[in-house]
């Protein structure tokens, strides 16, 4: 069945760059039967597919978040960072706007060491903990710490590893692809048309290069989490008055 959408919406997309591919040289086989047509050499992804794409992406993110999922946003380029911040922020999830680490899933139990003695130090300098050590020690400890919170700073929710990884631009993350794949764990990416949909659970079709496009679909994907846990609230009390 397909997906119609209004002129409205059509516009909105058109006018944000969501449908706005890269080069015809670059496209990937299998992104093939979504492109709808190609401008000064530059392609243009099908709307239908991207509204279609997003729905369904929306869809398992709001049922993984009504089953209390962990979701680990990830997105380091420029255009990226801030949505990608402020959504994780916003619902308390974990997040990487920096750099990824190898092996943050495929080598947890090592990583997540160091997110610890991280936010321990930090939360000891907090606490004036480290104020028993001399000037030089908590100077060195400070430093460590500063150099620490780019890395770990956004992984101090990882407290397991994420049941969805939530990635912008697969081909700048394929590290973190992998290591979700290898793992099992499904991951919902924003799928130019550079890229390999087939590496991605739910892949979600739209510009993943510009920073409009970007933020409104990690918009959609907010009101999405918004909309589930506003839901996942009230149930009990359904249930509850269905008891009486």
């Amino acid at each position: 069945m397909e997906t119609v959408i209004n002129e409205e919406t059509l516009r909105e997309l058109a006018e944000l760059g969501v449908i706005n591919g890269h080069k015809k040289s670059k496209t990937h086989p299998s992104m093939k039967s979504i492109i709808i047509d190609n401008r000064n050499e530059m392609e243009l992804l099908n709307p239908e597919a991207v509204i279609s794409s997003l729905n369904k992406a929306v869809e398992f993110l709001k049922t993984k978040t009504k089953e209390g999922a962990l979701i680990f946003f990830v997105g380091t380029a420029p255009v990226a960072k801030e949505s990608i911040f402020t959504v994780a922020e916003k619902f308390g999830f974990p997040y990487v706007v920096s750099r990824w680490l190898g092996g943050t899933l495929t080598n947890f139990r090592v990583i997540h060491k160091r997110i610890s003695y991280y936010d321990d130090l930090k939360t000891n300098k907090e606490k004036g903990e480290l104020s028993k050590y001399t000037k030089k020690e908590q100077l060195g400890f400070s430093k460590e710490i500063e150099k620490m919170k780019e890395k770990f700073e956004g992984l101090l929710r990882l407290t397991k590893l994420p049941d969805v990884l939530f990635v912008v631009n697969i081909e700048e993350h394929d590290t973190a692809v992998k290591e979700a794949n290898l793992l099992g764990i499904p991951v919902v990416a924003i799928i130019d048309n550079d890229d390999d949909p087939k590496s991605v659970s739910y892949p979600i079709y739209a510009s993943d290069h510009t920073k409009k496009s970007i933020d409104w679909i990690i918009s959609k994907v907010e009101e999405g989490i918004s909309e589930a846990k506003s839901e996942a609230a009230t149930e009990p009390k359904k249930n509850d008055e269905g008891n009486k």
